[in-house]
């Protein structure tokens, strides 16, 4: 059983580009923003889903 992007406690800058529909440039930009709070790991960026979410949602 493979893991959906809707199953992911934490989201990449790809999965950011498929939930919003957007192009990969626009996605790293959105992440770079300073936006929502992101986790870098090396060349790594990640995004907790819940952080997303609530940024989404305008609640951050």
């Amino acid at each position: 059983m493979s893991e959906t992007i809707l199953d992911k406690m934490v989201l990449d800058v790809q999965d950011i580009q498929e939930l919003m529909g957007i192009s990969r440039g626009a996605a790293y930009s959105l992440v770079n923003s300073g936006q929502f709070s992101v986790v870098r790991v090396g060349k790594l960026i990640k995004i907790s889903r819940p952080v997303f979410e609530a940024w989404l949602n305008g609640e951050q």
